[in-house]
């Protein structure tokens, strides 16, 4: 297996959130004709289920690049599978639900997981060791070392924040919705910023 540094693994990791999150807009954008903030942090423009997807996706399929298309639709397909079960349980016992139900799909276990969405994640995985990663792969040599760790580093440290922030929010709407009334600026500010429309919108629409 080809050796892949944390370095790299965390700008694939940058960039499959962002542009998970342009995908995911796009699509509801022309099949709702609405916009919907599919990001699970508050502040920008970051879908982590697609990042960590784009880091798995890498991890599992870098040896098999060069293999059939049958190889890497399967191995996508299985490993989309399991990532997006552990993300949907991980994601409701950490704020109490899931911003995806397939309950309503054909083949699907327990509502987390489905076989039109793992079929999705095959295809997924071909598009993106095939194009996406070579792509990605020649920007991320581009940066300049030095400046790319710097700038690493402090995407870290906001990303960290971010989170932070996020679970803050969700913990405040919950107390807001409750009638629980703020007991600082900060809980104001929450209220003020990111209320329960705000998550409903960014979670699409199965905040509670």
């Amino acid at each position: 297996m080809k050796k892949l540094k944390f370095y790299d693994l965390f700008y694939i990791f940058i960039f499959g959130s962002i542009f998970g999150w342009l995908i995911e807009g796009i699509y509801t954008l022309i099949k709702k004709g609405i916009l919907i903030n599919h990001s699970a942090l508050v502040l920008g423009p970051f879908n982590i289920v697609y990042g960590i997807g784009a880091v798995i996706l890498t991890i599992f399929l870098i040896d098999y690049i060069d293999k059939s298309y049958f190889k890497i639709f399967l191995i996508s397909f299985i490993c989309g599978t399991i990532l997006e079960y552990i993300l949907s349980l991980g994601m409701e016992l950490l704020v109490g639900f899931t911003a995806w139900n397939y309950s309503r799909y054909f083949l699907n276990i327990n509502g987390r997981v489905c076989l039109q969405y793992s079929f999705y994640w095959g295809i997924l995985g071909i598009i993106w060791i095939k194009l996406c990663y070579p792509f990605i792969n020649k920007l991320i040599s581009k940066i300049n070392i030095n400046f790319g760790k710097v700038l690493m580093n402090i995407l870290i440290v906001f990303l960290i924040f971010n989170i932070a922030l996020t679970f803050s929010a969700i913990k405040r709407a919950r107390e807001f919705d409750k009638g629980v009334p703020p007991a600082n600026s900060y809980e104001k500010f929450l209220d003020n910023t990111f209320d329960s429309k705000y998550l409903k919108n960014m979670f699409n629409n199965h905040w509670q």
